[in-house]
């Protein structure tokens, strides 16, 4: 007997947006609906399944390369689908949200590819779900433009030659959409409604341009979870009939749990991978967050004294690229976040060395890509890149055996001379407070200090505040970390905006409510799992 047909999802407390229709389909929510009804009770099992894992890395204080999956690390004769055309050179990547000009920026700026985001550089409201679809759909169509009310500044694509391909990536497992209800109310995951409307409006599109429904997965933990995804990728290219193996994934390392199984994730995904990236903020939190009570041998120093060439994140981008280049997947290294200052040339030349050089580690390294969050740095991205590759598309032929990373490597944290300091603690409530201030107005990307934030750097700086206190760190002043010096270095930051911006602006955004969710997530003794679960209860729209 064939499976009864899935119930209508329904649409709650959501104002109508302008040309949803062309998203919100009957047949795109029925397939969304079908996703959920298959996939998501294996969901439920994986989330718990977290947890569980949790509660034994804080038992034990240390993690290892899994005995069972042993097999798969020996046996050398296994390798992932080759890359498409469209995704064999992938020497520089841009990140953003995909708001209408972020969406024409991006696709022009140069890049080779454009991660466009629905997970930590977009807030989740439902206009930027939504809408989010329609201007990736517009784009494919060639039915976009934009001009800047302010400014009067039109943009428009160029030819389709020269545009970015496309990856995109979705929300993480843990999230859920409120707005998307089943039959018994219960919610959509975010990462189903999101993958299942831009697959199902798109993925015969993109193959009609030469190119193909490309993924960035994020936030994985495990290659369980790999598992279920390439399960979903089996059943949706049936289920629209394109032939299997069309889609492309790429998996983000960025949970230490993930580091140890890089392996075992490529060989789940292999007939649809296209590579592993390097995702340096949620990684640096997916530590703190799995070692959070594993005393001082775990506590980081200030975020931006943790560099990639620290020892145990050298050992981790160095797997990366030894892993992914010995089974013929692409290896993508890390964020060059900084946003140029249109006021300040010196401080962008001193930033672009930064970003220069860091790069050039990459493509010496052996990645085959990078990131950036702004076009300026895509040329400099770019040479990088062009001095080690030349005309090859990637150098996925340097198998990196000269690598040998032990378990104990990649959690080497006391390895760093660098300590916590009260700057560090600052900028960790400042980083905070504005961020979430920004995302609760609907904004998931946000220029703060020059640099380009997003739901990640926020998580990191809440951790480490949790941590520090947790672990009674002594800062280089003297100062013991406790929750009170955090509330008055909260409440001093708190002011200091105030005066920044005056009172009309200060009483326009939502200051104070960023402030008290930032000290909750950051005190309260039951350590959230993600920031952006009790923000998403917050957030409007």
């Amino acid at each position: 007997m064939s499976a009864p047909a899935p119930s209508p999802l329904a649409i709650v407390d959501a104002e109508p947006l302008p040309r949803q229709e062309e998203v919100l389909t009957d047949a795109a929510l029925a397939f969304v609906a079908e996703l959920h009804r298959r996939f998501t009770p294996r969901r439920d099992e994986l989330l718990a399944r977290r947890a569980e894992r949790r509660a034994e890395i804080a038992r034990t204080s240390t993690l290892d390369f899994l005995p069972e999956t042993a097999a798969i690390r020996a046996d050398d004769s296994w390798k992932v689908a080759p890359a498409p055309a469209a995704l064999n050179d992938r020497r520089v990547e841009i990140t953003g949200p995909t708001d209408r000009k972020m969406t024409i920026n991006a696709l022009n700026s140069g890049a080779k590819v454009w991660l466009a985001d629905f997970e930590d550089a977009s807030a989740p409201t439902w206009e930027n779900v939504v809408l989010g679809q329609l201007n990736l759909i517009d784009a494919y169509t060639r039915n976009i433009d934009f001009t800047d009310p302010r400014s009067g500044k039109s943009y428009a694509l160029r030819p389709n030659e020269e545009l970015a391909t496309v990856v995109m990536r979705p929300r993480g497992w843990h999230l859920n959409e409120r707005h998307l209800l089943d039959a018994d109310g219960k919610q959509v995951p975010g990462a189903l409604v999101d993958f299942g409307l831009y697959f199902f409006h798109n993925a015969q599109r993109l193959l009609d341009l030469g190119k193909g429904p490309y993924f960035y997965l994020p936030k994985t933990e495990s290659h369980l979870e790999a598992r279920l995804w390439n399960e979903i990728f089996v059943f949706a290219q049936d289920y629209v009939g394109i032939p299997q193996g069309t889609v492309r994934a790429t998996v983000l390392i960025e949970t230490i749990t993930a580091a140890y199984e890089m392996e075992e994730i490529l060989y789940e995904l292999r007939d649809h991978a296209s590579g592993l990236n390097a995702g340096r903020w949620d990684y640096l939190f997916s530590i703190v967050k799995n070692f959070r009570d594993g005393g001082e041998k775990f506590v980081l120093p200030d975020r931006n004294a943790v560099t990639m060439t620290a020892p145990f994140m050298r050992a981790y981008t160095e797997l990366l690229v030894r892993t992914c280049h010995k089974r013929g997947a692409h290896a993508i290294g890390g964020m060059a976040a900084f946003i140029p200052s249109r006021k300040d040339p010196e401080v962008n030349k001193v930033a672009f060395e930064k970003v220069r050089a860091d790069k050039d580690r990459e493509a010496n390294d052996g990645f085959d890509g990078s990131w950036v969050a702004h076009p300026d740095l895509v040329p400099i991205a770019m040479e990088s890149f062009d001095k080690v590759l030349g005309d090859k598309p990637n150098q996925k032929d340097r198998l990196r055996e000269d690598v040998a990373v032990t378990a104990e490597d990649l959690i080497a944290i006391d390895s760093l001379d660098a300590k916590p300091t009260y700057g560090g603690l600052v900028n960790a409530v400042q980083v905070g407070i504005r961020y979430i201030e920004a995302w609760l107005r609907g904004l998931g990307a946000v220029a703060i200090f020059n640099l380009m934030e997003d739901a990640a750097t926020a998580e990191i700086s809440r951790s480490q505040i949790w941590q520090w206190i947790n672990a009674g760190v002594v800062l280089d002043n003297g100062e013991k970390v406790t929750a009170d010096l955090a509330r008055k270095v909260a409440a001093e930051e708190l002011e200091n905006i105030r005066r920044e911006i005056g009172d009309e602006g200060f009483a326009a955004g939502h200051w104070q409510q960023a402030h008290d969710l930032l000290l909750q997530v950051s005190l309260d003794d039951d350590y959230a799992d993600f920031l952006t679960l009790p923000a998403y209860e917050q957030l409007k729209g």
